[in-house]
């Protein structure tokens, strides 16, 4: 018999330490080259005349496809075009594979394209190209994506630039997808909604206003401590949260209280971190508050000291502090 550490299980899509230690021991491994090993979101890749673009690749098997606030065809045009927002570049074109399991109601289809369309259209992007295959099933669909933009900022925003004294920002409460895709599936009757967003109104007013931004992040698999937790060792600094001042709606708190789950480790899809310099946190939190989807943004850490491990450190409501690691384990699958 094959032992777990021979073959695929859900822990390696959690987005956490499985996820991890697969893409570094396998596809790293192969395809390593200077832009694939940066590890970002999206990559900027030089095409000559034109300059720098952005570009990223993502698949979307959420389940269930419907849920509330939201649904699969949404979540790829939100997803897509974030993850090139995390490197300050504006996303311009999508493309869209779909593989379709034979049963799927051509009405289910209609309504997720529908969907697609008009999320792009909100996020001001085109779906260029596209390609559909049809597969033994059940009736599921799943969706890939590619997504390209513009890069035209002088600013080096990525993962290992966080500074000594940056201020961190959240855009909103965490948590709020991961509870509703759980309370679906669980049946459980609540009014979270899933916090599936495109961002490029909170970023390109952060950028328009001349924000000397030096990360961006989008806070999805593995929730807001695990993507801190990577943002402080690949930029080599320790990272200090308030626990006091990180925004969880009451309904999701009191939701993960009755399952024992922590909101740090909460899946999101609307929610970035932002690192600047301190004296720019006020004017920052200003502009995010005024753009559509940042109306609940709040100041939660800063930086604190460098450090080659990089450590993420939260100082709690009773005043101790205690360090912070990614997630380890499956957490919930397939809520993206």
């Amino acid at each position: 018999m094959e032992s777990s550490s021979e073959v695929i299980t859900m822990m390696h899509g959690s987005g956490g330490s499985a996820t991890d230690k697969l893409i570094e021991e396998i596809f790293e491994k192969e395809f390593r080259n200077d832009i694939l090993s940066s590890m970002e979101d999206a990559a900027l890749v030089d095409v000559g005349a034109i300059g720098k673009i952005a570009m990223t690749t993502d698949s979307f098997v959420v389940d269930p496809i419907f849920f509330k606030g939201g649904d699969i065809g949404r979540l790829c045009i939100c997803g897509t075009v974030n993850d090139l927002l995390m490197r300050g570049a504006k996303a311009k074109y999508i493309t869209c594979g779909f593989i379709l399991e034979e049963g799927l109601k051509i009405d289910t289809l209609k309504k997720v394209v529908a969907s697609m369309a008009a999320c792009a259209r909100e996020a001001g992007v085109e779906i260029v190209a596209g390609d559909t295959k049809v597969v033994n099933g059940k009736g599921g669909m799943y969706i890939n994506t590619a997504g390209v933009g513009i890069f035209d900022t002088e600013l080096n925003i990525c993962a290992s630039n966080a500074q000594l004294g940056d201020s961190v920002l959240i855009t909103g409460n965490i948590g709020d997808h991961h509870a509703a895709i759980l309370s679906d599936r669980m049946g459980i009757e609540n009014d979270i909604e899933s916090d599936n967003a495109p961002l490029c109104d909170i970023v390109g007013n952060l950028l328009n206003e001349g924000l000397n931004i030096h990360v961006l992040r989008d806070v999805t698999r593995g929730g807001l401590a695990t993507i801190l937790a990577e943002l402080s060792q690949a930029s080599k600094v320790n990272i200090e949260l308030e626990e006091e001042k990180i925004p969880v709606s009451p309904t999701v708190k009191s939701f993960a209280g009755l399952l024992g789950l922590d909101p740090l480790y909460m899946g999101n899809e609307g929610k970035a971190v932002v690192f600047l310099p301190e004296d720019e946190a006020d004017r920052a939190l200003e502009i995010i508050r005024k753009s559509k989807y940042g109306e609940k943004a709040q100041l939660i850490g800063k930086v604190v000291e460098k450090d080659e491990t990089g450590k993420l450190l939260m100082r709690t409501s009773i005043g101790t502090k205690r360090q912070l690691q990614r997630l380890v384990g499956e957490g919930l699958p397939r809520i993206c």
